[in-house]
């Protein structure tokens, strides 16, 4: 039997017992199961604390993956500390921490979260996006886009949730999870993650709550956790006692909720700070708002000009199309233009010493990746500028290769110019997910 014909044959069974605790998950634990969940691991992953790569485990892949099976299922597995490294968060030097679990931690926790995912698939609602299969970032910009018109939404609530895989709850998180999951050996390992420890630099720390941000579980519990605190709550409680129209878009502890009426909207804001403190969450008091977002009239003047809010990298804004109509339209946010446009530098510099053909074959990769995420409909004009933001930066650091004579002159913008117009050109901005057809034709920008 296949691994996708077992997780169906879950789902089913998930589907069919959805008031009643699974006991009985691990036996679907076996070699082939194994097999697939390391081949779902990325294999340039950095290592955890052990320094162990995933091709050094795969050098003798078959026995360590028959013992680690067999540790995991006689309770001998001991859930070696997360490595604890920082990444720019995107305004200053405001930090994130990532945690980095070990090779074989990691192919563990994908196999649990492989047996997990069928289960709360079921669970989980069409609003929920983020680390889900078959779900992208890009789903939810539309997802907003269209409940916001088909809800006249006049109020965004844009929720920021301080700290959240710092401050999850791990006595909530085992009472959510038994809810629905009772199965000694993955409750077992669970509890052996949450409890691994943190090693930073050479310091040990045991946190009581939060699971490390990276790990393959953690957004499998993340969304587990937030589907009971945050998800099911709206939808089972909220809306029922709404007297307008509303909705929520999820992903991961990004959330927005949008409403028709202001007085919903500002009992709603009242609650939820009380709905996060019972499951030990906490609301940015800054960053956490409610936004005035109704569609401008398409004639005469608006009385109140609607403000713009930031979801998943973008700044999203009432614009006029083509035709005269106000659309919700998106633009890269200002923090992550500088966040990119910050490691575009940062490369450069570091790398300026390599010849000219490496250097653009990596910028290129560099910017068609800019491109594959930030290209949607009406962004094209900010693509255009990471494009020239990016082209300064490259000559910058191109002119300062080496020292020179004051008579010679380096990389001009003449000759620059020349070059990246004919053998070492950039990728061009390019539109690759079309969130309205109005603007579709925008496929380019003349530079």
């Amino acid at each position: 039997m296949t691994v996708s014909t077992k997780q169906r044959q879950i789902a089913t069974i998930a589907q069919r017992h959805r008031e009643v605790a699974l006991t009985s998950l691990n036996k679907y634990l076996d070699k082939s199961w194994m097999l697939e969940a390391f081949g779902r691991v990325r294999k340039k992953s950095a290592p955890g604390v052990d320094g162990e790569r995933v091709v050094d485990y795969e050098s003798n892949l078959l026995p360590n993956l028959e013992d680690l099976l067999g540790r995991a299922k006689s309770g001998r597995y001991h859930a070696p500390p997360v490595k604890r490294v920082y990444i720019p968060k995107g305004k200053g030097d405001e930090t994130r921490p990532i945690g980095l679990p070990t090779t074989e931690d990691k192919i563990l926790q994908r196999a649990v979260a492989m047996l997990l995912e069928p289960i709360y698939e079921e669970e989980f609602y069409d609003f929920s996006f983020g680390f889900r299969p078959k779900r992208n970032a890009h789903q939810a910009l539309r997802h907003i886009q269209n409940n916001i018109y088909e809800k006249k939404t006049r109020w965004i609530l844009d929720l920021d949730i301080r700290k959240f895989f710092d401050t999850l709850s791990h006595e909530h998180l085992r009472k959510i999870l038994r809810q629905r999951v009772n199965d000694g050996v993955i409750t077992r390992l669970i509890d052996k993650w949450m409890k691994a420890g943190v090693m930073e630099e050479a310091n040990l720390s045991y946190p009581d709550q939060g699971t490390p941000q990276g790990g393959v579980i953690s957004p499998l519990l993340a969304n587990l956790y937030l589907h009971e605190v945050l998800d099911h709550w709206f939808v089972s409680e909220v809306q029922p006692r709404l007297k307008g129209r509303s909705f929520l878009v999820r992903y991961a502890d990004d959330a927005v909720m949008g409403f028709e009426n202001e007085a919903d909207a500002q009992r709603v804001l009242k609650v939820l700070a009380k709905r996060m403190e019972k499951y030990s969450l906490q609301l940015h008091p800054e960053k956490t708002r409610l936004i005035y977002f109704e569609r401008p009239p398409r004639y005469g003047q608006a009385e109140r000009v609607p403000e713009s809010f930031d979801f998943l990298g973008f700044t999203h804004y009432w614009r006029r199309s083509r035709k005269g109509n106000n659309v919700v339209a998106h633009k890269t946010a200002k923090d992550r233009l500088t966040r990119s446009l910050g490691q575009v530098r940062q490369w450069c510099k570091k790398n300026r010493h390599r010849k000219l053909s490496e250097q653009h074959e990596e910028l290129c990769r560099k910017v068609q990746g800019h491109y594959a995420y930030y290209g949607v409909s009406s962004n094209i004009r900010c693509l255009g500028n990471f494009l020239w933001e990016t082209h300064r930066i490259w000559r910058k650091w191109l002119d300062r290769r080496s020292r020179r004579s004051k008579r010679a002159k380096g990389m001009t913008w003449e000759r620059f110019n020349r070059l990246t117009t004919g053998p070492l050109a950039l990728p061009r901005p390019r539109i690759f997910h079309r969130l309205y057809p109005e603007i579709d034709a925008q496929r380019s920008l003349p530079l």
